[in-house]
């Protein structure tokens, strides 16, 4: 099913400020908190809906890729190459907590009722980190799209105990503090009700177990350095700054948790002939008084080969030549931009004593041609 646009979602203006994407997604998200519908899944999926959205438009530069190119750019791997990546791994759970961390977590703010924090579900294991690497690409790499293989070095699964974090024939024990919950309750009484502050237990990490017997070559953590090549598809029309995300391809999580995301960030290479506008390119022909005054036929480098380029006779320097559709292609789109060829008056910084006499001949002839201003 096609996805909402996110301003719609939360009922603002395109240019809506930071305050008030804050106070729509805090309406929105009370009203269809779990906590106040349970068992309600259509309230559920408006809650992570509206918290995906939020999410997006709180940050600057996930807003700017998004209203640039909509739900494409927000995709992860599989869905589309750029942004953020909301896709499976993104759950209610991922809602509440980004929920909590920006309104303490009350999920029915009711001062009359009872209020819960919560901080995570129970045994949730911890997530890996992002990774971040950055890929140079040529011009004609942008026009073409390519297939890179990455080496990335990370953490992954600790081979010895096969990610669990103990030693061969050991296992993991429940934690005496939470007595397996992975949570820590704190209830307060006030005159307005009975407050539940829900945290995350301190002593096993809210996994609701230790290791007792760690592994020796993780130290209990069920991961260890290493590498991993990945191959990685580019299309056509990238620019710096742009990123592509791969779901689950950062440091894997402390005993089997889930791998953060890996991002792939775009870098142009500077090139010597070509200079990038957009989606055009812009090329330098220097030529000589002699084939600016005659005319001329040059070929030109472009990014798939040579094209004859025609120059007619009086063309003056500066002058730019248009080639439709030699340019890059444009991202998430159909056509190319256009190669630019701007020709050039070559002067040479030094002459030969003919040069010179000829030059000189030359001069005396054009300079009684040469336009004058009108006389009062």
């Amino acid at each position: 099913m096609a996805k909402r646009d996110y301003y719609e979602l939360l009922n603002i203006d395109r240019d809506a400020s930071t305050e008030d994407i804050k106070k729509a997604y805090r309406k929105q998200a009370l009203q269809y908190h779990p906590d106040r519908n349970p068992g309600d899944k259509e309230a559920e999926e408006k809650f992570k809906e509206a918290t995906e959205a939020y999410e997006v438009l709180r940050d600057p530069e996930k807003r700017a890729m998004y209203d640039q190119y909509g739900h494409a750019g927000m995709a992860g791997a599989g869905a589309g190459p750029f942004g953020a990546g909301f896709g499976a791994d993104f759950d209610i759970a991922d809602a509440l907590r980004a929920f909590m961390r920006d309104f303490g977590g009350f999920g029915i703010d009711d001062l009359f009722g009872t209020a819960t924090r919560a901080s995570g579900r129970r045994g949730r294991k911890r997530k890996g980190h992002d990774l971040q690497i950055k890929v140079k690409l040529s011009l004609k790499e942008i026009a073409r799209g390519v297939e890179k293989q990455i080496k990335v070095n990370k953490l992954v699964s600790c081979s010895a105990c096969g990610g669990a974090g103990t030693r061969e024939g050991a296992k993991p024990v429940t934690c005496n503090t939470c007595g397996g919950s992975g949570q820590i309750k704190h209830v307060q009484r006030s005159i307005f009700g009975q407050f539940v502050n829900v945290t995350e237990c301190h002593a096993c990490g809210g996994e609701g177990v230790v290791i007792s017997d760690p592994c020796t070559e993780c130290s209990g953590s069920g991961r260890v350095r290493g590498s991993e090549r990945v191959s990685v598809k580019i299309p056509a029309g990238v620019a710096s700054g742009n990123y592509i995300t791969i779901s689950g391809g950062g440091d894997i999580g402390e005993r089997k948790g889930p791998s953060g995301n890996l991002y792939i960030i775009i870098e142009e290479k500077e090139e010597e002939h070509f200079e990038r506008h957009g989606n055009d390119i812009l090329f330098d022909l220097p030529l000589t008084i002699s084939q600016l005054a005659l005319g001329t036929k040059v070929e030109v480098p472009t990014l798939d080969g040579k094209v004859l380029v025609k120059v007619p006779p009086g063309t003056p320097s500066h002058k730019i030549f248009r080639l439709k559709g030699k340019g890059i292609p444009r991202l998430h789109s159909y056509g190319k931009g256009d190669q630019l060829v701007r020709v050039i008056a070559w002067v040479p910084e030094k002459v030969t004593k003919r040069e010179a006499e000829l030059l000189k001949e030359l001069d005396e002839t054009l300079k009684q041609r040469l336009p004058h201003p009108p006389e009062e």
